[in-house]
């Protein structure tokens, strides 16, 4: 039993503690980088916020395509190990670095190329426009060691070690949060760098949770290990992995071209529904992404169990999953409820931006409890190989359904329409999905 592993035999609910803690606190600082960020550059002025909003579509397509790769390869190991086939993990692992050198490389020098084009085409704040390309000029650099540290984690997590992640993202985390203000404020020995300095502050905090990573995977004691000698390239793992990372992708990815949907109607209200439409998102985002941690400690646990035919412990910790993640996006509205003013205050918004976002945050809020509930169902699909039904829940919560009701309700009741459109799509989404796995009782447990 001993060298058994514990995604087998441990108690559910206590290894899904043990197994989602980590990536939940991980998932929490990973995405308090955006956050952090934007309350020293609000300090600034109100412009330089409405910059790093136009710039959070861009950073969040970045770190789609990493979890992307990084999913892929989480499922892939989970199932590989599952089925005792170690040499396939190991194949896997030294392919998944490769791919994260690779297209974080790729995505750099496009993101560099398009950065111009991109800025013009949201605003005619010259000041905005100057700001955008002086932050996102530098941010483009963190791709690679962003793509690769999220690789690593993703392949640790799939072996079931969870706590290893958690320590080099703190790491790099506590990096930005420190170097944030000396480096756009010049304290101490440090250049005033303005928005370069919150960019750069991030690029360093990634670049350092990359090196320990390396360091871990490479040179201490891992379930799985990167092939040295013997290599050769696998087409059908590669496949896989974009296979089994997609749905996680689109759900990333369609925050982002969200986004820039919405600030598209935005900019035509003002600056400030911009610069406040980017604030809300980064805290949507550190509220739904937490959840979406305990969603990665809920994964290779469904895909492990089900790749090894214990279908009692998959449904267990399907529903187990579904129980937290309403609680925990409960609380989320709860206190965008409760304290939006506090939390706008983090920003330091002015008159105009409370008068506009407080009712907006509260409206919006009402969307997470539904939210969290369609993609535990999402995440079930994809860990019991159903790709195509779990890409569609996140086309229908952030793209079929969404923008539509976007265009429509700006039409009929204006700033006020785009912010009801949330919690009306993903209303919506659940009572599909509810209904739908109805039909499915037997395979879901649902009854």
């Amino acid at each position: 039993m001993a060298q058994e592993n514990k995604m087998a035999y441990m108690p559910v609910n206590k290894l899904l503690l043990q197994m989602s803690a980590p990536p939940l606190i991980s998932m929490f600082l990973q995405y308090s980088y955006n956050l952090v960020d934007s309350m020293f550059v609000a300090k600034i002025n109100e412009s330089a916020l409405a910059a790093v909003s136009l710039s959070f579509p861009i950073s969040t397509l970045m770190n789609a395509l990493s979890i992307w790769i990084g999913v892929g390869l989480n499922v892939l190991i989970a199932g590989y190990l599952g089925q005792k086939r170690q040499k396939e993990a190991d194949f896997a692992t030294t392919l998944g670095l490769m791919l994260s050198f690779l297209i974080g490389a790729t995505v750099n020098i496009i993101v560099l190329f398009f950065m111009k084009p991109y800025y013009a085409a949201f605003t005619k704040n010259i000041t905005i426009y100057e700001y955008g390309l002086s932050y996102m000029k530098v941010c483009a650099f963190m791709q690679i060691p962003n793509m690769v540290h999220i690789a690593i984690q993703k392949i640790l997590q799939a072996t079931g070690n969870m706590l290893t992640p958690m320590w080099f993202q703190i790491a790099g985390v506590l990096f930005n949060f420190i170097f944030d203000p000396l480096l756009i404020f010049g304290i101490g020995p440090f250049p005033e760098m303005g928005i370069a300095g919150a960019a750069l502050a991030t690029v360093l905090g990634y670049t350092l949770s990359m090196i320990i990573a390396i360091i871990q995977l490479f040179f201490t004691k891992q379930k799985v290990k990167p092939i040295r000698k013997g290599y050769h390239f696998d087409l059908k793992m590669l496949k896989m992995i974009f296979s089994y990372g997609l749905p996680s992708f689109i759900m990333n990815a369609l925050g982002s071209f969200m986004v820039n949907f919405a600030n598209m109607f935005l900019v035509h209200y003002s600056d400030t529904a911009v610069a406040f439409f980017g604030a809300y998102f980064k805290v949507q985002q550190l509220i739904v992404m937490t959840v979406n941690g305990l969603i990665q400690g809920c994964l290779p646990i469904m895909r492990f169990n089900y790749r090894a035919k214990k279908e009692d412990r998959l449904r267990k910790t399907y529903k187990t999953g579904v129980l937290i993640a309403t609680i925990m996006m409960l609380t989320g509205t709860l206190l965008l409820l409760c304290f939006p003013n506090a939390i706008l205050s983090l920003f330091s918004a002015s008159k105009e931006m409370c008068s506009l976002g407080i009712p907006a945050m509260r409206i919006m809020s009402l969307s997470f409890v539904f939210s969290g509930l369609s993609t535990m169902i999402a995440t079930y699909e994809q860990a019991t190989d159903q790709v195509l039904p779990s890409m569609m829940i996140q086309l229908l919560r952030q793209g079929i359904l969404l923008i539509p009701f976007m265009w429509i309700f700006n039409y009929i009741f204006k700033i006020n329409g785009i912010w009801i459109s949330f919690p009306v799509t993903e209303l919506i989404v659940f009572i599909s999905l509810f209904l739908a796995t109805k039909k499915r009782a037997a395979k879901l447990d649902l009854r």
